[in-house]
């Protein structure tokens, strides 16, 4: 393994993860990988059946390889299909306003 590869390995964990994600959601999932910057990377997890969640990862490149590492995952970017595959519920839509204000 070279260390491109050590550093885009996604742990353990977050295989974990994202695999029950998918199994719980529908058998496949949209992905979007976010950069945070310093913080790492985000992955956001659009379920067949609407709902989202997340797994953080160290950077980017982590959060491509996890896609990769995951069947059923598949990269997609924040298009109009992407976001109109959610569903957000009104508790969590409270929440966000709620946090804007």
């Amino acid at each position: 393994m070279t260390a491109t590869e050590e550093t885009t390995a996604p742990a353990p964990k977050a295989i974990a993860t994202a695999k029950a994600f998918v199994a719980a959601h529908g058998k496949s999932a949209r992905a979007v990988v976010e950069n945070l910057g310093q913080a790492g990377a985000r992955v956001v997890l659009v379920g067949d059946d609407g709902r989202f969640g997340d797994v953080m990862v160290p950077d980017v490149a982590t959060g491509n390889a996890l896609v990769e590492a995951v069947e059923g995952l598949s990269a997609h970017e924040w298009d109009g299909e992407t976001v109109g595959a959610m569903k957000i519920g009104a508790g969590h839509r409270r929440t966000m306003g709620a946090r804007t204000s």
